[in-house]
């Protein structure tokens, strides 16, 4: 009867350790599925900014067709401008912004 006990005991932990198993692989894919779901955010929002900013760029360009070509070119000018100062400026927070949607991606709250 004591082996009994012994073998009902191990087979209880047996049974503990794959549903431990299988709760970790549940939180494993769970994270995977929202680092996914980050990503996929993160570049609708890019792209739905670059084309914003295309937008803005060919409305000024249409406005300022009829001027002369000092005007396209200084305006495409500032645009680049503006364009590598936001890229400046994205590149300067990228490494915060990746941090906390790691640490908000990765975090499991019951």
């Amino acid at each position: 009867m004591d082996t009994s006990r012994r073998q009902s005991g191990i087979q209880q932990l047996l049974a503990a350790e794959q549903e431990a198993q299988q709760i970790v692989n549940a939180a494993r894919n769970a994270k995977m599925a929202r680092l996914r779901q980050a990503k996929e955010e993160a570049e609708r929002e890019i792209t739905a900014y670059c084309a914003q900013m295309e937008a803005e760029f060919q409305k000024k360009v249409a406005e300022s067709s009829g001027d002369s070509g000092a005007n396209v070119k200084r305006l495409e000018q500032e645009t680049e401008e503006k364009i590598a100062n936001l890229k400046q400026q994205a590149a300067a927070i990228s490494p915060d912004v990746v941090s906390m949607l790691l640490r908000h991606v990765t975090s499991v709250k019951n």
